[in-house]
């Protein structure tokens, strides 16, 4: 019975991923994203020569993860990619003009590394064009930092959790709890919040951080990890409904981050993302759609309070190239699954720029 009603879930995703794709568009516009008809999201990478945004060696604040250049990668093409859309563009970003937007306020990173990846290249962003401000740093190697621009009182933090939901030790072992939220109460007061999760939802064995999945009171071994994707971002999407006023919060879902170790993935069987110099350049990438955004779409299109999705699935999906491989501190460990810095999140940030801005 189990097992039919996963093969009927999975099912449901497919058949409604048309419908999620436009729901995703609609959820776009709803904040701001889509202009006299423009979809940010769709477009194509073209080369330009004035970029990257910032220079790596005067951003102070880039992980060894992400400092590609630090631990000299010897190709430079990938910084030179800037995102055009097929009917408008993208403003430049400006690090004063946010800031003065959002003097006094408070922005939030929640979510996993690849939520720190974003966090980390807005706060070199602004840094590059606002280098005059003065910061403070506080609890960059826990679960909790903040970058404080002093001179505005702007607050740029992240909070790290893996899977939104919590996970609690009790007598069985770790518990993965797919129906609780209890961290919450520290993203209440915040005025803007970046959510993110599903990097960690995949990971088995070893590497997977918890011992059991607790859903409607009764433990369980495993489950079907899209299942239990879709039970706890509906857990998340119903915090926000309770918890969120729109009037003083803004709230967004960072999108599907990809990973690029398939090469089949892009039309390269048997390649990785090691040694690619160039983004993908067809219109259709050949993976398709990506099922966990299909969840993400479906459980957004369900929630009360304005979310506004940062569709960063397909975009990224282009950029095989732009990944650390083995340019970081984790030598020996080839990383198709996290960005180089300066690179590819930098425009995440541009769109959410663009998003909060129009």
């Amino acid at each position: 019975m189990g097992f039919l009603l996963e093969s009927l879930f999975i099912s449901s995703l497919f058949l409604l991923s048309h419908q999620s794709t436009v729901a995703a568009i609609n959820l776009t516009a709803a904040g701001g994203s889509l202009i006299s008809g423009c979809n940010f999201f769709r477009g194509k990478w073209v080369y330009d020569p004035s970029y990257p945004l910032y220079d790596f060696s005067k951003c102070p604040f880039i992980d060894e993860g992400f400092d590609c250049l630090k631990f000299h990668r010897p190709d430079h093409n990938y910084l030179k990619y800037r995102w055009q859309p097929f009917s408008c563009n993208l403003p430049r970003f400006d690090g004063l003009s946010f800031l003065q937007k959002f003097r006094g306020k408070q922005i939030m990173f929640v979510g996993d590394s690849l939520s720190q990846n974003m966090w980390q290249s807005l706060i070199c962003m602004i840094h590059a064009t606002a280098p005059a401000v003065r910061t403070s740093l506080i609890g960059r190697q826990e679960g909790f930092a903040q970058l404080t621009f002093l001179d505005y009182g702007v607050k740029v933090m992240l909070y790290r959790t893996t899977f939104l939901v919590d996970i609690e030790v009790q007598g069985a072992g770790r518990v993965l709890k797919l129906d609780s939220i209890r961290n919450g109460d520290q993203w209440r007061e915040m005025d803007v919040l970046i959510f993110n999760t599903w990097h960690w939802w995949t990971h088995t064995g070893n590497a997977q951080p918890w011992d059991y999945i607790e859903d409607g009171g009764i433990l369980y071994r495993d489950m079907n990890r899209l299942i239990a994707f879709y039970k706890g971002l509906t857990t998340w999407a119903r915090w926000v409904d309770r918890t969120i006023d729109p009037s003083k919060t803004k709230v967004f879902f960072q999108g599907i981050s990809p990973t690029h170790y398939v090469g089949q993935d892009w039309g390269q069987p048997g390649k990785t993302c090691k040694g690619e110099t160039d983004p993908y350049m067809g219109l259709n990438y050949p993976a398709g759609v990506v099922e966990a955004a299909v969840v993400v779409n479906k459980v957004l299109s369900r929630v009360r309070k304005p979310v506004y999705l940062l569709d960063i699935t397909l975009l990224s999906q282009y950029r095989k190239d732009a990944h650390p491989t083995s340019y970081s501190q984790r030598a020996g460990l080839m990383d198709c699954s996290h960005w180089c810095l300066p690179g590819l999140p930098d425009t995440w940030n541009l769109l959410l720029y663009t998003a909060l801005f129009t």
